[in-house]
């Protein structure tokens, strides 16, 4: 049987399911270059060319809405017949593709992670966020002021180029970290990353969980130091050690009491099952550093660092109105994780009593 073309989904139709947060993916299935000059605001980018590989880790369930585009080059026909092949069931194209979009008189966004970095925005114009310039940190760093530099970036982005006596504290993991990087509440306590919106969610996270020192994001990151004519060090290996049982504790209590004012709900393990629904959409996340998943990890879970899960909500759950649930040994991790997720819309949920891991 000859592959049939799916229906049109009009602009105005998908722009009204976004809005309400019905679960919809709006998926651009152009390269990353081209999406990233032009795409609806909530469009994740799957491109054709990974759309097998990626799409059922990204979209698990195969009766998702899911509405396809591109600009006109005939790639959204070849993927909706590629998720057919794959057995989803419920492919719209978007009605004129990207320029329809246009058409319709609705804005389109440049960059990747466009939610997360908007979101980002945000937060520091309601929360204040307290930033430095990369002058303005040289000059701490050259007169060896007690400061010290956190990297909210992946370990791998870290150790390709980094903010001088720099380490790495991959986002999630600041809270638990930041206490023992810092014990001496006099410290200064700088948090970077490539941009923006890591170092700002990261010196947020510090301060939403009561660290008591003096927290800055170091302002546009990697990049601003660079336009500023500072050199960067490459190959770094500095890396966050382990905490204290206490601190863990005091970690896990302050990120706690973050999740529970922003609304964030708790779920035995027990009922975890009984979670999935008929319809409904469920992501099961791992926000422990890669190495802890590769190490062991629960069945269906799969492995989001909780820094970079804030920064690409748009990657790791692409179906809006999906529902979040997280797991960490340690709870800390998931709890910020949570929170923010929690402020940006999505329904999440943390993992609790889970049972040892074989």
């Amino acid at each position: 049987m000859s592959f049939v073309p799916p229906a049109a989904a009009t602009p105005a139709e998908v722009r009204l399911t976004l809005i309400a947060r019905r679960e919809l993916a709006l998926l651009d299935v152009r390269e990353e270059d081209p999406y990233a000059q032009a795409h609806p605001l909530f469009a994740a980018n799957l491109p054709l060319s990974r759309l097998e590989l990626e799409v059922l880790d990204r979209v698990p369930r195969r009766d998702t809405a899911i509405v396809l585009y591109d600009a006109g080059e005939g790639l959204a026909e070849r993927a909706a017949a590629g998720l057919a092949d794959l057995g989803y069931t419920n492919v719209r194209l978007l009605a004129g593709g990207l320029q329809g979009w246009r058409a319709a008189g609705y804005e389109v966004f440049r960059d990747v992670n466009v939610p997360s970095k908007a979101f980002g925005e945000l937060v520091e114009t309601e929360a204040h966020t307290p930033s430095l310039a990369a002058p303005q940190v040289k000059e701490l760093l050259d007169a060896q002021a007690d400061v010290v530099v956190l990297d909210s970036r992946r370990f791998e982005e870290y150790r390709t180029m980094s903010i001088p006596t720099g380490t790495s504290v991959p986002g999630a993991e600041l809270v638990l970290r930041a206490r023992t990087l810092a014990p001496d509440p006099a410290t200064t306590i700088i948090v970077n990353c490539a941009g923006r919106t890591r170092s700002l969610i990261g010196a947020q996270s510090l301060r939403n969980a009561g660290v008591p020192n003096p927290v800055y994001a170091l302002r546009n990151g990697t990049i601003g130091w660079t336009l500023a004519g500072f050199a960067l060090e490459h190959g770094q290996q500095r890396r966050f050690g382990d905490v204290t049982a206490a601190e863990r504790e005091r970690a896990r209590a302050a990120a706690r009491a973050v999740a529970y004012r922003a609304g964030v709900r708790r779920l035995p393990y027990a009922d975890l099952a009984a979670l999935e629904e008929v319809g409904r959409t469920l992501y099961r996340l791992d926000v422990r550093t890669p190495e802890e998943y590769q190490a062991g990890h629960l069945p269906g879970f799969r492995s989001a660092p909780g820094g970079q899960l804030v920064q690409e909500t748009d990657h790791s759950a692409p179906v809006r109105g999906a529902r979040i649930v997280l797991f960490d040994t340690l709870s800390v991790r998931a709890d910020m994780s949570a929170s923010w997720l929690a402020q940006m819309g999505w329904e999440v949920l943390v993992l609790d009593d889970v049972p040892p891991m074989p």
